[in-house]
C-alpha cells in the first residue's frame, strides 16, 4: 500500500515535470522571440515596441522557476552530500528527512507569504497584490507573471515528497530524464 502510494507521487511528479520543462521551453522560446522582434524592429524598422522588453523579462522568470523545479526533479540542485540520496536503509531514510526538513524551512515561509499577507489577508499577499497591478509596458495583470513563483515552489516541494517518500520505502525515483521520455 504504502509502496504503490509512493510509486503513485512519483508518477505524478514525473508528469508534472514534463510539464513544467515544456513551459521552461515555451518560455525560452518566448523571450528569444521578444528579444529578436526587439532587434528587429529597433534596428531595421526604426520603431521598436515598448512590450519587448518586458515580456522577455517575464518569460525569463517564468523559465527560471519552472527550470529550477525541473532541476530539483532530477537532483542537480546543489545539495550538501551529493551521494547521500543514493544510500538505502535507515541512514539513506535518515538524510532524506534531513534534506526534505531543510528544504521544507527554506521553501515553506517563501510560499506561505506568496499566499498570505499580514494578518492572513489573502488580498495583502504576494499574489494578492499582484492581481490589483498590471505590468508597465503591457496591460496584464502581474498575477500571470508573479504565479511563476508559488508554482515552481509547490512543484518542488511535490517532488521532495515523492523522492523522500521513494527513499523511505527502499524505492528508486523516476530519474527526470526517464520521466520526460515516457
Amino acid at each position: 500500500m504504502i509502496h504503490s502510494l509512493a510509486r503513485g507521487l512519483d508518477r505524478l511528479s514525473s508528469w508534472l515535470n514534463a510539464v513544467a520543462v515544456a513551459g521552461a521551453i515555451l518560455a525560452v522560446l518566448v523571450m528569444v522571440y521578444a528579444a529578436g522582434w526587439q532587434v528587429i524592429a529597433r534596428y531595421l524598422l526604426s520603431q521598436p515596441p515598448i512590450w519587448t522588453e518586458e515580456l522577455a523579462r517575464r518569460a525569463m522568470v517564468w523559465a527560471g522557476m519552472l527550470g529550477a523545479s525541473a532541476s530539483f526533479k532530477a537532483m542537480a540542485d546543489p545539495v550538501l552530500f551529493p551521494g547521500a540520496l543514493a544510500l538505502r536503509g535507515r541512514l539513506g531514510g535518515a538524510l532524506a528527512l534531513i534534506r526534505a526538513a531543510g528544504v521544507v524551512l527554506f521553501l515553506g515561509p517563501v510560499l506561505w507569504f506568496c499566499l498570505f499577507g499580514p494578518n492572513m489577508n489573502m488580498a495583502r499577499g504576494f499574489l494578492g497584490r499582484s492581481l490589483s497591478r498590471t505590468a508597465e509596458m503591457m496591460d496584464v495583470s502581474m498575477i500571470w507573471f508573479t504565479a511563476s513563483i508559488p508554482i515552481a515552489l509547490a512543484l518542488i516541494l511535490l517532488h521532495l515528497l515523492a523522492q523522500t517518500a521513494m527513499q523511505l520505502t527502499g524505492q528508486a525515483a523516476t530519474p527526470a530524464s526517464t520521466a520526460e521520455q515516457a
